[in-house]
């Protein structure tokens, strides 16, 4: 009788502790954040979106890529196994599978066909992976941006299951003997760890746009506050046809597609 109620207390205790540790969980995954968005220069919106326009896109282009992941450092393992990505390119029927019929194929066939579409986090609106992450190590900022604590992952993979998009990839191996030339200004990463594009936020709380906005000469990607009526974003979807990937899943997307 002792040992079942010293049992029964144990596990009220836990319980107990991890009803407490959720909010001091979730309160110092975004301290560390907050520091930043609410420095005076920093670019301040209501809900972050991007808009990409894949006609500008050339075949052989890199900017965007490449510039993203040499400011993350993200390690170039040289095999599609160990491959870490936050931007890449895929083409239409991989991107936007289910978006198929007659007279959108002919328009593929006409005028994308063979072009890439830059694809990254959608930074969701209803995003899956928050939702499933046990130590609220990925979190959703009120701007909209769904964010990463590194520290906090336990490389469980449970929002790479959840994700829908494939925009989050595991660091399999040490990832840093693989970083060309580290960035000293953001922090690489462990083995185990997950990671993904985090619209570049620690760019915005310095007033800047994201590194592959900046870095497209072509001026296929486009970023702004999807809840400012005069924002470049808002007037683009005002006046261009505009898709989503996978759509119908109910996360609502934050980045749209000029098509």
């Amino acid at each position: 009788m002792e040992k079942s109620r010293r049992e029964f207390l144990k596990i009220a205790g836990f319980s107990l502790l991890g009803i407490g540790v959720q909010p001091i969980i979730k309160a110092f995954g975004q301290s560390e954040d907050s520091k930043f968005s609410k420095r005076p220069e920093a670019l301040v919106g209501k809900r972050w979106a991007m808009v990409i326009d894949p006609k500008k896109c050339k075949d052989d282009c890199r900017d965007c890529i490449d510039a993203c992941h040499r400011i993350h450092n993200v390690p170039d393992f040289g095999n599609p196994k160990d491959e870490v990505k936050w931007i890449w390119n895929e083409p239409f029927e991989k991107a936007f599978p289910g978006q198929e019929h007659e007279y959108i194929e002919e328009y593929i066939e006409e005028e994308l066909k063979g072009k890439p579409f830059i694809v990254l986090c959608n930074h969701c609106e209803n995003p899956a992976c928050v939702r499933v992450c046990p130590t609220k190590a990925t979190w959703k900022r009120e701007d909209g941006i769904v964010m990463m604590d590194y520290h906090r992952c336990i490389g469980c993979r449970f929002c790479m299951a959840a994700c829908p998009f494939g925009a989050r990839s595991l660091n399999w191996r040490d990832p840093r003997p693989f970083i060309k030339e580290i960035n000293p200004k953001y922090p690489t990463r462990m083995r185990g760890v997950v990671e993904k594009c985090n619209f570049c936020a620690e760019r915005l709380a310095q007033g800047l746009q994201p590194a592959c906005v900046e870095a497209c000469k072509e001026k296929a990607l486009v970023f702004g506050d999807l809840e400012d009526p005069h924002s470049e974003v808002r007037e683009i979807l005002r006046s261009n046809h505009t898709i989503r990937r996978k759509p119908q899943l109910g996360t609502n997307p934050q980045v749209y597609y000029i098509v």
